[in-house]
């Protein structure tokens, strides 16, 4: 008895629909990440509390820049207040006042390097990064990020 056999053809890998696929994706790809650009700046929260307190010089200084919704309160932690400055009407932060205040700490304090920058809850980011910005301006480059102490009610 003879037999017949049907003759197998290989399937055909259809690939013409991946292929568009990576016609588009590829330079889709390509020219969002020409784009992108990550920065990234090393930061510190602040300690909670100094450690040895009394033993501190009077000459010390630890920088202290709370953003108020209305103002940056520009202190030392020990020595309390050196100055408030008002935000500017569009309720940002004054860059040019800052600065001129931060050189002036900085010529008498020549070695310090440290700032912390103590923000509300509700401070708008870009106001953050503004004040981060003038602190390295005037050569404190090491900046420390942590929540602004709450407001005593008057």
């Amino acid at each position: 008895m003879k037999r017949r056999r049907l003759k197998k053809h290989p399937a055909e890998l259809e690939v013409t629909a991946f292929i568009n696929l990576i016609v588009v994706l590829v330079p889709f790809l390509l020219s969002t990440a020409v784009f992108s650009k990550l920065s990234v700046m090393e930061l510190s929260l602040p300690a909670a509390a100094a450690p040895g307190l009394e033993q501190l010089k009077a000459e010390d200084l630890q920088l202290e820049l709370v953003l108020r919704a209305d103002a940056i309160e520009v202190g030392d932690r020990i020595g309390g207040l050196i100055q408030r400055i008002p935000a500017t009407a569009d309720k940002a932060p004054d860059g040019p006042a800052l600065l001129a205040l931060m050189q002036g700490i900085k010529t008498k304090f020549p070695e310090e390097v440290q700032a912390s920058i103590l923000a509300e809850a509700d401070t708008p980011y870009e106001h953050i990064v503004k004040v981060m910005d003038v602190s390295r301006e005037a050569q404190f480059p090491e900046v420390a990020v942590g929540d602004a102490p709450v407001r005593r009610p008057k």
